[in-house]
């Protein structure tokens, strides 16, 4: 059969799915995806009975859209839930789901890619800002993780440095973005440490729970962000931070550092400060040094260049940033800070204005544009 003639049966195909109650755009979405398998498959293994073969493969492929949408929305309607503290319940099917998508057949960063936008429930934007990349790449890239394992047999789960990342880039974009998913990725990522005895796994948590306690803090009255310096610490949750720094000290006597755990220990030494002013920031600096050499990263390296700038004054700290791309995330954002700190208002004023506009979500660019405003007053 000729791609014309596939496409002829997409109405007749399309119907059907309608009639059974599939709203026509998933069904529309799981037509596409019978067509993409039939292609696939058929050369070798042709059909008695095309149209049949078709309606199959894309009920089926509803049913499964279908199920992860109302999986996502299950997770954002308990997302207001707080994470309770001590140990987990058994391991469920959601935290199963996860490795059977870091299939072996998936680089890691395919893995990761289908995982958080079909389990994670995040959108493809939010996958490609998480990635650094555009978001036509991040949807190739997914779309061929979806022909990949198209097919085959979920048997053999992924590893769990795969199933980690994707359970940190869950929680980060439920801490700073429009989904709140963090209290879910830390109910996994406890689950995952009581059956998984790995010092990483442990770091993840206590990276996770030291930045969890600070959530009531991080935005005011009028829901606007509120800067790490300008928190008011006597609303972060010392019962999270004591149990993130303990199950931290466990993970760290192991000497086996991990990325997960040098975050950990940063987020420690932040909550650790009862004021601003005393935060240990050359130890910071230090500690990402570390991050920096597990990592190669480059939002590590800019997330330093802040450190630096507290240690070693702004100089240093601008002197620190210019090694990186200018066209990083948050790049615009830290500069500003330095210049600001370096007594450059008018160009912070502009960089903060620059970093507005490139902000990922509202209460980010609504802090970065009252930044700018203010420093335009003083001018």
């Amino acid at each position: 059969m000729t791609p014309e003639e596939l496409r002829s049966l997409t109405p007749g195909v399309l119907g059907i799915l309608v009639r059974r109650g599939a709203d026509f755009a998933a069904a529309e979405d799981a037509v596409q995806d019978a067509l993409i398998e039939a292609l696939r498959v058929w050369p070798h293994d042709p059909p008695r009975d095309p149209k049949g073969w078709l309606v199959t493969v894309a009920w089926r492929r509803f049913l499964d859209a279908a199920r992860s949408e109302a999986a996502r929305r299950r997770r954002e309607d308990a997302a207001d839930q707080e994470p309770p503290p001590g140990p987990a319940t058994p391991v469920d099917d959601t935290l199963q789901l996860y490795f059977l998508c870091a299939h072996p057949s998936l680089t890691p960063a395919s893995a990761v890619a289908l995982t958080l936008r079909a389990v994670g429930g995040l959108t493809t934007r939010q996958i490609a800002e998480a990635y650094l990349v555009p978001e036509a790449t991040m949807a190739q890239r997914i779309s061929r993780a979806k022909r990949t394992v198209s097919g085959v047999r979920f048997d053999q789960p992924g590893d769990v440095a795969t199933v980690l990342r994707v359970l940190y880039l869950v929680f980060n974009e439920g801490y700073t973005g429009d989904v709140d998913l963090a209290a879910e990725a830390i109910r996994l990522t406890r689950q995952l440490a009581t059956t998984i005895d790995h010092p990483e796994v442990s770091g993840l948590l206590a990276l996770m729970l030291l930045h969890h306690a600070r959530r009531a803090a991080r935005t005011g009255d009028d829901g606007g962000l509120v800067p790490l310096a300008e928190q008011d610490r006597t609303r972060w949750d010392t019962a999270l931070i004591a149990e993130g720094v303990l199950i931290l000290q466990a993970a760290l006597a192991r000497d086996r550092l991990g990325e997960f755990q040098a975050q950990a220990a940063i987020a420690a030494l932040h909550a650790d400060a009862p004021r601003a002013e005393e935060t240990d920031w050359v130890q910071i600096v230090e500690w990402y040094d570390e991050l920096a050499r597990l990592t190669d990263s480059p939002v590590v390296r800019l997330n330093r260049a802040v450190a630096v700038g507290e240690a070693d004054g702004a100089r240093a700290g601008l002197a620190a940033l210019s090694d990186l791309d200018q066209t990083l995330p948050r790049y615009a954002a830290v500069a500003a800070y330095l210049h600001e700190r370096d007594g450059d208002r008018k160009r912070a004023a502009r960089l903060y204005a620059e970093a507005a506009a490139q902000a990922p979500n509202l209460a980010e660019r609504d802090h970065l544009t009252r930044q700018a405003a203010r420093l335009h007053r003083q001018l």
